[in-house]
């Protein structure tokens, strides 16, 4: 498994694969509905600006020469916190057939060694509280439980 940067040839691919995972958090909360009936209807300027923000980047999750996913990656900085420097991965997705086979771990510890060639000294991730899948994989990769995020619509 490796992690291969993104590029503007990848855009489409990114979003029919951010697409499905978007469509899945739906379930989740009444927020996360999407605002597009269909994945044609998705404009590319989301993944297009990551390709001009030097603090993200979007990489293809690659096994076997094949495209099996991918992950968004943001670096930032808490100025007034001991544990400053971090790496937050905002998306990791990889493909429902190559699931429970280890590859998201294997990307999980790829980008804990990135973090650290950054010079960052934690990694952050967050995802939504009722999907207890993905809370149970990042607590067997390592993550602890930090923080409650809460939301209001304001209608």
């Amino acid at each position: 498994m490796e992690l291969v940067e993104a590029t503007a040839d990848d855009l489409r691919a990114l979003v029919t694969r951010w697409y499905d995972l978007a469509k899945a958090m739906e379930a989740y909360s009444e927020l996360n509905e999407l605002a597009y009936a269909d994945v044609d209807e998705v404009p590319d300027d989301g993944f297009h600006a990551h390709l001009d923000d030097e603090d993200t980047t979007d990489y293809r999750i690659v096994h076997d020469d094949e495209t099996i996913g991918f992950v968004t990656l943001r670096e930032g900085h808490h100025p007034s916190r001991r544990y400053s420097q971090y790496l937050r991965i905002v998306n990791l997705v990889v493909d429902e057939a190559y699931r429970s086979n280890g590859h998201g771990t294997a990307v999980v510890e790829h980008v804990k060694e990135m973090a650290r060639e950054r010079g960052c000294d934690h990694l952050e991730v967050s995802c939504e509280w009722q999907n207890e899948g993905a809370r149970r994989f990042y607590c067997d990769t390592g993550f602890q439980p930090k923080q409650v995020d809460y939301v209001q619509p304001l209608e």
